[in-house]
């Protein structure tokens, strides 16, 4: 469950670092050891288009955002979403990607932190 909920987390930062301006591109990698609820490794990587240096940026999604899968669940309602869609979440997420969707109003795609990181 953690590579999932994980997955949708670091696109939610990386979008964000994106849309606050702050590069054009950029991956975020998190990386969780068995027994830690917190990712023992945040790395982001703006391939040499950031405004900041990667390390910055990385301090700044840190910050920010709540890696914890609990916490991801919480934050996206991952619980709520399939009673929001009739039972059909996951069958509509499952058959066109779970990111880049704008049809579902999935919670990772959101930009709701970029005021944030530019603070």
């Amino acid at each position: 469950r953690i590579d999932r909920v994980g997955a949708y987390a670091a696109r939610h930062a990386a979008k964000n670092v994106v849309a606050a301006g702050l590069a054009s591109a950029c991956e975020v990698q998190l990386s969780y050891s068995i027994g830690q609820a917190r990712p023992v490794s945040v790395q982001v990587e703006t391939f040499g288009t950031g405004r900041v240096s990667d390390t910055i940026l990385a301090q700044r999604v840190l910050a920010h955002f709540d890696f914890r899968p609990a916490a991801i669940i919480r934050n996206f309602h991952l619980r709520q979403l399939p009673s929001q869609y009739r039972g059909g979440f996951y069958r509509r997420l499952a058959a066109y990607g779970q990111v880049g969707r704008m049809d579902l109003g999935l919670p990772w795609e959101r930009t709701d932190r970029t005021a944030l990181l530019l603070a």
